[in-house]
């Protein structure tokens, strides 16, 4: 379910790899980045909000990030990307994995969509801030975490909003997002490291050590009824905004 890979300063060199070999299939809905793109609307549901909620944007307005800047790190081949860029805002995405970048760029090029694509490490690109920064399915991947939280709170502007969102460490996430989603290739084996997870008190010390504070907190769900869905249940996977503390 990770989203992608973030620098190689962060970043495991075997998770870069990993990602990199699944950069041809990105973009299809039914290959190994099938669930991402059930998770998409929802992800950009909960963003939306924030997104409103933040900045008081109309929730009728297309294009609220209009004139703001705004930052992927971890893109992949530009799942969140695309949909950011459309809602008006200048896109910058960062990925770790040279492969999932140039997927990246050839399919924002075929969707007319001009969008700074870059890889590498995220601390060393010096691209200055933002006013919204996204992290998606990325701070599990992140072998030194402290660092990967100051590199995008030193990415966010002041009055900035961070929306990230990661599994939470708990018997439900090792037992679905582990077990039963790599075992029946709902995810592909080897994407995830349940010791790698985060609980919710280990994200706020995260957030704290890097001058962050944790806002609107919510949970994605799956079932065969609902499909993927926010809920107050955060024992599978926590999506939330972040602010400058």
């Amino acid at each position: 379910m990770g989203d992608a890979t973030v620098s190689k300063a962060t970043i495991r060199a075997e998770e870069a790899e990993h990602f990199g070999r699944l950069a041809s299939e990105w973009w299809n809905p039914k290959g190994s980045s099938a669930m991402l793109h059930r998770m998409n609307p929802v992800r950009l549901g909960y963003i939306r909000t924030a997104i409103d909620t933040h900045f008081q944007t109309d929730s009728t307005d297309l294009k609220p990030l209009a004139a703001k800047t705004a930052l992927d790190v971890g893109c992949g081949a530009g799942l969140l990307c695309e949909p950011l860029a459309r809602l008006g805002a200048q896109v910058t995405g960062v990925d770790a994995a040279p492969e999932n970048i140039a997927a990246a760029q050839a399919h924002a090029l075929g969707s007319g969509l001009a969008i700074d694509y870059r890889s590498g490490d995220l601390a060393a690109l010096d691209l200055g801030q933002f006013d919204l920064v996204t992290a998606m399915e990325v701070l599990e991947h992140v072998a030194d975490k402290p660092a990967f939280l100051a590199a995008l709170a030193a990415s966010l502007k002041p009055g900035g909003l961070l929306v990230l969102s990661t599994p939470n460490r708990t018997p439900k996430s090792r037992l679905l997002l582990v077990g039963a989603a790599e075992a029946v290739g709902a995810i592909p084996r080897g994407t995830h490291d349940w010791d790698d997870f985060v609980t919710l008190d280990e994200l706020d010390k995260l957030f704290g050590e890097a001058g962050l504070k944790r806002d609107e907190t919510r949970g994605i769900c799956f079932s065969p009824l609902k499909g993927f869905h926010l809920t107050d249940d955060l024992s599978l996977d926590i999506i939330c905004a972040a602010r400058h503390g």
